[in-house]
């Protein structure tokens, strides 16, 4: 195994993480691998508030600029983008970065190995009615443990079945997980709610006024409507907008609203998912990191 530390910094959206992972590859000559769903996609650079081309001429990141806007990303990709990502680097320290944590709980804990599933299973179980009610058919204890707004796992759970004639269930007993093979130590960004909210609203306006509806507008010429990206908070806002469903004046506020709403998603899962990770303030996570390290 590759002598390398990986350090993991978490937080809610607009807490300060890139700005934080920047200050401290420069000051650890380390190098940055990016744990964001939507940085990994290429073309969405405003909504995704990807690291700027001279942010990224002084540290190398990885996990940016990967997928194109109508291919699937899950857990698995950055599973294998970061063990790349360990092969290439040179630095003794790479640090992992990004509000998707709930990937980053799968990589740590382990995933099982996916069968391929084709082009026309992946349609066929597209055009289910009732995704939920056929997998609670096929698989109630799969299902059971599946929130029937979970679509993501219901569509996963109905494609493995039909590719290979399993029940999920059964299937991921046979293929039980396996834990990833570096350690990975792991800090989260406390920030009060008030200046995250004040940090998203900025955020969100330099967004827009920077050309976040134009972009998604250009997008929707070349890519799918329904390509995992435009879900996405910003994207799934300004598609509405441009639909004429929503005012400019809604399209801001349901942004900043919705990001809020993650941020709290974010702040509880990476209480609750991680058995060990230590919480600090923005400024004192910098002292305590390069005290360690």
């Amino acid at each position: 195994m590759k002598p390398i530390k990986l350090i993991a910094i978490l937080g809610s959206s607009g807490s300060g993480k890139s700005e934080l992972a920047l200050k401290l590859a420069t000051s650890l000559d380390a190098e940055i691998f990016s744990l964001d769903s939507l940085s990994i996609y290429k073309k969405i650079d405003i909504l995704s508030a990807k690291p700027s081309k001279e942010e990224m001429a002084i540290v190398k990141h990885y996990g940016i600029d990967v997928l194109e806007i109508d291919q699937e990303n899950n857990a698995l990709i950055f599973k294998n983008l970061l063990l790349e990502a360990i092969k290439q680097t040179n630095k003794k320290i790479l640090l992992i970065v990004g509000g998707s944590s709930f990937y980053l709980k799968a990589i740590i804990e382990g995933l099982s190995p996916m069968p391929k599933i084709s082009k026309e299973i992946k349609e066929k179980v597209a055009l289910i009615k009732n995704p939920y009610e056929v997998l609670s058919q096929k698989d109630l204890d799969f299902a059971k443990n599946i929130k029937p707004q979970d679509t993501y796992r219901i569509q996963k759970g109905l494609e493995i079945f039909y590719s290979t004639h399993t029940p999920p269930s059964l299937y991921f007993k046979k293929n039980p997980p396996v834990g990833f093979e570096y350690p990975i130590d792991t800090f989260c960004i406390e920030i009060q709610r008030e200046i995250l909210r004040e940090r998203i609203i900025k955020r969100t306006q330099m967004m827009l006024k920077n050309g976040g509806i134009e972009e998604i507008q250009n997008l929707l010429t070349i890519y799918p409507k329904d390509s995992q990206p435009f879900k996405a908070i910003g994207p799934k806002e300004c598609i509405e907008f441009l639909e004429q469903k929503i005012s400019f004046e809604t399209l801001e506020t349901q942004i900043i609203t919705h990001t809020m709403q993650l941020a709290k998603r974010q702040k509880t899962f990476n209480k609750t998912q991680f058995k060990n990770i230590a919480f600090f303030q923005k400024d004192d996570l910098f002292d305590e990191i390069l005290r360690l390290y």
